[in-house]
Parts: structure tokens; sequence; C-alpha cells
């Protein structure tokens, strides 16, 4: 029985589980740093220009399904009283998962310069903390949440009609085929950009939704300067199997090798051990309403799966938390990224 299966199966203590999550960060980084400056740089150019060839998002069916049609409820959990699936900003390690929320809902507000009365597109709403935050805050802007997932969007605008909210509409569309014909004053994503492939593709047609003094706001989880798919097979991928099928960890730079159609504006580091905190939060409520989360992920994933699913999830946030307070948030972090369109 493999080391994986038996953490599944909640045989191994949380500690053991941690140390093994740990010691496959070092060996990640290790396998990465061997090779010479050039031959990663090489790598880093190769795997830059497959994504010049890839659709714009890849597997966006199975990365929906292992996040976002879980049941809402799970999230109701899981999840602060925003309901933001995303890091969160610790300005006191002391916080708690709400005030961490909204401190980062509110940096958003500001990094991306948003303001009353604006037209904002947000691609890949989640569960719409920022969207809801966004039309509470500027209730004089119009906001067109974009999600991958007809859920999300039902948990969406039944709150918004429950808070009296009328200045948000909610569509579920694959961004591979978003069409629109409208134009924004604002574009904003958190932690969509990591799903998709083709940055350059997708910039072209965010730069073609923008008014011409238009800005877009990304926020992402990245390496320092690693860059490297998510892959699915073998036990030393249990995360991309079960949790980020498609997925890509971007470095800090490579938005910034994309800029045919936009220019970048500003960019900030955010130290990984927000993200750790984050993690760790929702790894305690997770734990606080074990049965409920049991009872309901046996409804979802079939009779005699919900302690396994439990535990699953359980062993995401701990990888999340592990990798994050790596190195003190040092090696992998969040980066936010403000760019303008660029003037021909």
């Amino acid at each position: 029985m493999s080391l994986i299966t038996l953490a599944e199966q909640k045989k191994l203590p949380d500690a053991l589980i941690r140390l093994g999550i740990r010691q496959l960060l070092k060996q990640r980084l290790d396998e990465q740093n061997a090779s010479n400056l050039e031959a990663a740089d090489e790598d880093k150019r190769a795997l830059l220009a497959s994504l010049h060839e890839s659709p714009i998002a890849i597997e966006t069916d199975a990365a929906n399904e292992q996040h976002y049609e879980v049941p809402a409820d799970f999230y109701r959990y899981v999840l602060g009283k925003h309901f933001k699936y995303s890091a969160c900003l610790y300005r006191d390690e002391s916080d708690d998962l709400d005030t961490a929320e909204a401190a980062m809902l509110a940096l958003y507000l500001e990094r991306a310069e948003l303001q009353d009365g604006q037209h904002i597109l947000e691609l890949g709403c989640g569960w719409g903390s920022l969207t809801l935050y966004m039309a509470e805050h500027l209730p004089s802007a119009r906001i067109l949440a974009v999600s991958n997932s007809n859920s999300q969007r039902e948990y969406i605008m039944g709150e918004a009609k429950k808070r009296g909210l009328s200045n948000v509409e909610v569509r579920t569309c694959d961004v591979n085929e978003l069409e629109l014909d409208e134009s924004f004053d604002r574009v904003v994503s958190i932690e969509m950009f990591e799903h998709m492939r083709n940055y350059r593709h997708l910039f072209e047609k965010i730069a073609g939704w923008l008014r011409t003094d238009g800005k877009l706001f990304v926020h992402i989880f990245c390496h320092r300067n690693l860059m490297y798919p998510f892959e699915t097979e073998g036990d030393d991928n249990w995360m991309g199997q079960y949790f980020f099928t498609g997925g890509l960890m971007p470095s800090t730079d490579t938005l910034l090798h994309f800029q045919q159609h936009l220019d970048i504006d500003q960019q900030w580091l955010v130290n990984g051990k927000h993200y750790a905190l984050t993690s760790e939060a929702w790894l305690e409520n997770c734990d606080q309403h074990k049965l409920e989360i049991i009872k309901l992920f046996e409804s979802n994933y079939g009779e005699g799966k919900g302690k396994l699913w439990w535990q699953r999830w359980r062993m995401f946030f701990m990888a999340c938390a592990e990798l994050f307070a790596y190195d003190e948030g040092n090696e992998w972090l969040v980066s936010h990224y403000r760019f303008v369109k660029r003037s021909h």
C-alpha cells in the first residue's frame, strides 16, 4: 500500500503527511536547480513557446468538476463569510479568516484602481467574493462576472438578490468560447490565469474588451522563478490528478512574456505566508465541520466515499499550506499585476 493511500485512509498522522509534502517540495526544487542556468532557461523558453500553441485553457471540465461543481455547502463550511476561495491577506497573523478575506478584497479595489460608475468585467469569479464586494462598495458600477460553473452563477445571483444588488450579471461560459461585444473600464481576474495556457491569445481578447484607457488587474499564485504544468500521472502528482488537472504553476515573470497587446503598469509580490495562513484556516474549518462535510460528500461522491474525500480535501489544504509556507513564503507566493492597454 502506497504512502498516499495510507494518508488518504487517515492511517498517517498529519505531521507525517506534512513532512512528506515538504520533502516532495524540496525534491522538486532540487531537481529544478540541479540543471545549470542555461538548461533551465532553455526549458522555460520551450514551455513559454508551447503556451503560444495551446488553446486558451485545457481540461476546463475537469478543473470545474474538481473545485466548482462541489456543492456550495462544502465551501460554506470551509471558507469565510465573503466566500473567498483564493489567497487572503493577513495584516496580522492573529487575524481571523473573515478579516483576512476583507483585507485582500479591499486591496484589489485599490490596486485595480476600481471606481464607482465603471463598467467592470470579472473573469473566473468563483463564488462571487469580489463580484459581490465590488457591487456593494461601488453601487453605481456595472459588473459582469463570468464563471465556468452554473452552481456558482446560481449562488451569486441568489446572494445579489438577497442583498438587494441590481448591478451584477453572471454568465456561465468557458473562457475559450467567451465572446463579448461590450467594452469595459476594468477587467479583473483572481486565481484564474493558473488554469489558462495561451496567454497571448487571452490578452488579445481582453485588450479587445478594454476601453482605450482600460486596465487589467490579475492575481495569481506562482513560484518566484520556476514555471511548470501540473502533471496527473503517479503518486508524486496527486495534486494534479485530483485538484488541478490542466493547471499551470506560473513564475512571477510568466505574464510579462505576453505583452503584445497589454503593457505592464505595475507588479506587486505578496509573501506566500498569507496563502499558508489562508489554507490553515480552511483546514481548521474542514476539521470543525467534519461530520457535516462527510455527510455532504456521501451524497456528492457516492456512498462510502465521504470520509475519503473529506481527508483528500484536508490533504489538499495541508499541501497548499506547506507549499506557500516553504522558505518563509519566499518560494511560492502570490503576484498582482496591473496591465494597461497598449497604445498603437
